[in-house]
């Protein structure tokens, strides 16, 4: 069977179209999409995305995640073996994190970590055969936003909510910051860290996130304005 870009796929679908883009340029296949001998064959259900210029992913609701190279992920520390941590990132099994792989640190100078700390990290090693490995630094040893993630509250959601609220086209995030101060963390992983003034705005902006998911453009603001009002002290 022949598909599309916007075409409802299962998997052993053939992927035409993408084969004739990469015979003219380079193509970036993400989740749901494998390369064969012979073309790009689709690998689960879901609807075919594509991205500017030649980015195309399989775009299907799934909670469980698969670890992906490359992808920001939010772990929390479940085990130190030696000089590993075991870090729990929702996957079929855990991943090791090593205490080198922290900006400047050293075997005199280790990071500050204990098992239920909750870390930003990147997936460094993800493979069929081997455990999944990550790391809390760039590829210029910098750590940037990633590392140890204090205070705040972690909560869970489907896969397909975090790829929305990350869209750029999704206004959920400017809508939120024009009302409130927070942080914010999304990891590829379904799992999102929060950190606000208060409690009360912490929990507001959580439910805002989790209600955003089969919302519109349009009712995402509208859900946000709403929500502003009650904080406020004036119920819409």
């Amino acid at each position: 069977m022949k598909v599309k870009v916007g075409d409802v796929v299962l998997p052993g679908d053939f992927c035409e179209e993408i084969v004739t883009a990469g015979d003219k340029t380079k193509i970036i296949l993400g989740p749901g999409l494998k390369k064969e001998v012979d073309g790009i064959y689709v690998s689960k259900a879901g609807t075919l995305r594509k991205r500017a210029p030649n980015t195309y992913w399989v775009d299907s609701y799934q909670k469980r995640y698969i670890p992906s190279r490359g992808e920001n992920v939010i772990g929390i520390v479940v085990q130190k073996a030696g000089d590993i941590f075991r870090v729990d990132v929702g996957g079929s099994c855990t991943a090791s994190l090593s205490y080198l792989s922290f900006e400047g640190a050293t075997k005199k100078n280790r990071p500050k970590v204990v098992i239920g700390d909750v870390v930003y990290a990147k997936m460094l090693v993800a493979s069929k055969d081997m455990e999944p490995e990550i790391v809390c630094v760039d590829s210029h040893g910098k750590k940037g936003r990633l590392g140890v993630l204090e205070d705040g509250f972690v909560f869970k959601c489907s896969l397909n909510l975090i790829r929305k609220i990350l869209n750029p086209d999704c206004p959920l995030i400017n809508s939120l910051k024009n009302q409130w101060p927070f942080e914010l963390a999304a990891g590829m992983n379904g799992r999102i860290w929060i950190k606000a003034n208060t409690l009360r705005e912490t929990i507001a902006l959580g439910n805002a996130i989790l209600g955003s998911e089969y919302l519109s453009n349009e009712e995402i603001k509208s859900m946000c304005t709403n929500i502003a009002g009650i904080l406020a002290g004036h119920i819409s």
